[in-house]
């Protein structure tokens, strides 16, 4: 079992930067960890996912120069850094992850988060 508990959202205006936080716990010695959205009536979509502990994280290309996956291995936290929000960047943000292999599909991911709203603002 793996548990996940998000920190960080908040409103910020557009152009505005905020850096999420995912703090694990659980049995496990690796996995993959990644950072997923939704809005209401949508899919949930990858933002960035990357194995733990690692260095190779994997970007959608429709997210690609604005987001920023990293890990603190010692600290069990993953961070999402993002810069130059947008509006539509308004969401839902949840840490997810998986004993398996990494991927973009949300259904590979078996442990959720609660999730930490985003709202930007123009």
């Amino acid at each position: 079992q793996v548990q996940l508990v998000e920190s960080g959202g908040g409103s910020v205006r557009a152009g505005g930067s905020l850096r999420l936080s995912c703090v694990a716990s659980g049995d496990y010695t690796s996995a993959c960890m990644g950072w997923f959205r939704q809005t209401p009536g949508q899919e949930r979509e990858a933002v960035a996912v990357m194995y733990i502990p690692g260095n190779s994280p994997a970007i959608p290309n429709s997210m690609k120069g604005r987001f920023t996956i990293s890990q603190d291995h010692a600290k069990n936290t993953l961070y999402l850094q993002m810069n130059s929000l947008k509006p539509e960047d308004t969401a839902m943000y949840y840490c997810a992850a998986t004993l398996g292999l990494c991927g973009f599909d949300p259904v590979r991911y078996k442990f959720w988060g609660q999730g930490t709203q985003v709202t930007v603002s123009s």
